[in-house]
């Protein structure tokens, strides 16, 4: 359900509209997009109280942390939609370091790490839209101030990973200026292999050994990289897998110091 807005603002050519709590970023973005009201628009809140994540995960979404979701219409033909993620997890990890995060990274598919434990994630859906056009929400959810624990695998958050306090309101002004400037970059879909290097660059876990879940099962291998489309690379004794969709474990390493203990209010679910 939509909430009060406070009034429209706007990052460069994109607008901005704030909400203090909100069921979902991206779920508004789907509501406006159907009453034909959006097309590059940046939605934030505060707080959600129905955040999602990939496969249906839900993800409680206190105050302190950044919720958001960037809405455009026909941004590249619908087969390089998935690039999206790629893209808006280059410009996340550039704005987290220069919030002073400098061990962020990025992990396969959507995403953000510090010190090996998650602090952010990424969710692309599609929104079909009249006269055969497609809409593209591209949600990004980040733990600045707040870490969930007991989810079954590490997680912190950026304020933890800097040092110092690094709140939604300051990453979200660098985040804004970062996506459009890697949209820009991208090309819809055109310039994908720059792109794709430059999250190479930030990849966490490149050329060590991983495990992928999926519909079939468990399966190992090392990490080799990303295709031409975004897939995983994936060594195994197969020889080398390109695996469209899975859930990425890291393998453990003794070599990376454990993320900071976090003493903030514990939260069930997944990242989006």
């Amino acid at each position: 359900m939509s909430a009060h807005s406070t009034p429209e603002g706007a990052v460069g050519s994109w607008r901005v509209v704030r909400f203090a709590a909100i069921d979902s970023t991206n779920e508004e973005a789907r509501r406006r997009a159907l009453a034909g009201q959006a097309d590059r628009l940046w939605i934030v809140a505060e707080e959600q109280t129905a955040g999602r994540g990939r496969r249906g995960r839900g993800w409680i979404s206190p105050r302190g942390n950044l919720h958001a979701t960037a809405f455009m219409v026909d941004p590249c033909p619908p087969a390089l939609a998935p690039q999206l993620g790629f893209v808006a997890g280059l410009a996340l990890v550039r704005a987290a370091r220069e919030a002073g995060a400098s061990g962020a990274g990025l992990k396969w598919p959507n995403d953000m790490m510090v010190c090996r434990a998650k602090c952010a994630g990424i969710l692309v859906e599609g929104i079909a839209l009249a006269g055969r056009r497609a809409g593209y929400a591209v949600g990004i959810g980040v733990n600045c101030a707040h870490a969930p624990q007991g989810l079954g695998y590490p997680a912190s958050c950026l304020t933890a990973a800097g040092g110092r306090p690094i709140g939604a309101s300051e990453l979200f002004g660098r985040l804004a200026e970062r996506f459009d400037e890697a949209l820009a970059a991208w090309r819809g879909g055109r310039g994908f292999d720059r792109i794709r290097a430059a999250w190479l660059d930030k990849a966490v876990g490149l050329g060590e050994p991983v495990a992928i879940d999926t519909a079939a099962g468990r399966r190992e291998g090392v990490f080799e990289g990303i295709d031409a489309g975004g897939r995983l690379l994936m060594r195994s004794g197969r020889g080398l897998e390109s695996v469209e969709a899975a859930d990425l474990t890291l393998t453990p390493r003794s070599d990376i110091a454990p993320p900071a203990p976090a003493s903030f209010r514990a939260y069930e679910g997944r990242a989006q």
